[in-house]
């Protein structure tokens, strides 16, 4: 055994008050987001809140958790960590939001090989802007130096948020029915789903750098483009639920549309989605060119430009597009749902009769 001078933590690799400098850095951030239901503060060992004071029957809890898969890769290699943090909240509130439930609070988990307090700052300043989009309370979280398990200039992030909700108006799909119409509401981009797929087909097969700027796709970088934090649709989509019948919702995440919508229907039906019914965006084209994607792979990997899908009755359909619009929502008729024991996904292509698609049996 060889005798060593007095070692240290520090020395070990683990910077404790570069962590304790990096909590001081986000103080501000973490502020932001709190509701008037937290209680404690920033450095607590567990986060406080008590339940919203408006009047629940008998309040449910959602939670969802969930992180941000190899699209970290790219904002490691871009050195931008800023608004990594809003796909890792928008992954959890919006899973939360599918059953209804108002997100009420987050915290979040970020592992890395080397602390540097300014880049877990910025990272907890991009969940703090998530939080304020959703609304919801960033009232903890753990920053773990963990060298040896991560190189030094590679971190982890995930997190889960739990949201609010009476019994009574949880939406569970139950009452879906052939007939009624799913609504789209668009994308901001790939979100945070495909990316190893994404990353074979940029960096492999087209040979390109995360500054290129490729014409076909955007003035953007793609690294600018890649980057794009996913859309958050909790207040848009709470305040819809308050005028309109929504029976179902889906957050199409991995899997696209093919395997998310079919999650919020009950048995024996199914969903007709018209494939012309909105503009693909140009990312998502040119990664199928790149890797002469099949149409089925495409819409199972991919959200080719749908983040969220809606179940309502046909009667509501036109009044809720214009309501989304105001709300800031890019929203379309996506399809119809139909009788169909098979539970999956039909797509069409042109304005077809949906309703005449069906396949029972």
């Amino acid at each position: 055994m060889n005798v060593v001078d007095s070692l240290t933590y520090k020395a070990a690799g683990v910077d404790v008050e570069a962590g304790n400098r990096a909590v001081r850095l986000m103080q501000a951030a973490v502020r932001s987001t709190y509701r008037p239901e937290v209680l404690g503060d920033v450095g607590g060992f567990g986060g406080l809140i008590t339940l919203p004071q408006k009047p629940y029957k008998q309040p449910v809890l959602v939670a969802g958790t969930d992180g941000v898969g190899t699209k970290l890769m790219l904002a490691i290699m871009a050195d931008k960590h800023d608004t990594i943090g809003i796909d890792c909240v928008a992954m959890c509130v919006n899973d939360v939001l599918v059953q209804g439930a108002e997100p009420l609070f987050f915290l979040d988990y970020i592992a890395c090989g080397r602390l540097i307090p300014e880049k877990i700052a910025s990272l907890v300043e991009g969940i703090a802007a998530g939080c304020r989009q959703a609304g919801c309370a960033l009232i903890g979280g753990e920053t773990a130096e963990m060298p040896g398990m991560y190189g030094v200039d590679d971190y982890d992030l995930a997190g889960f948020a739990v949201g609010v909700v009476d019994r009574d108006r949880l939406i569970d799909g139950a009452s879906i029915q052939p007939g009624d119409a799913l609504v789209g509401l668009a994308s901001s981009g790939l979100h945070s789903n495909g990316f190893s797929l994404v990353r074979k087909l940029i960096f492999e097969v087209a040979g390109h750098q995360l500054s290129d700027i490729v014409p076909e796709v955007a003035e953007q970088t793609l690294g600018e483009v890649l980057l794009t934090p996913t859309r958050i649709y909790v207040r848009s989509v709470l305040e819809l639920m308050q005028k309109f019948t929504i029976k179902g919702m889906a957050h199409i995440t991995g899997g696209g549309l093919t395997e998310n919508v079919p999650r919020m229907l009950p048995a024996g039906c199914g969903a007709v989605i018209d494939l012309t019914s909105w503009q693909v965006p140009a990312i998502f084209r040119y990664l199928v060119k790149l890797g002469n994607l099949s149409e089925a792979e495409s819409l199972r990997t991919f959200n080719m430009g749908v983040g969220f899908v809606l179940a309502l009755p046909q009667a509501e359909v036109n009044v809720f597009l214009e309501a989304a619009a105001a709300l800031g929502e890019q929203a379309f008729l996506l399809g119809e749902v139909v009788a169909d024991t098979a539970g999956g996904v039909t797509y069409v292509k042109g304005e077809a009769d949906l309703g005449a698609v069906q396949r029972e049996g």
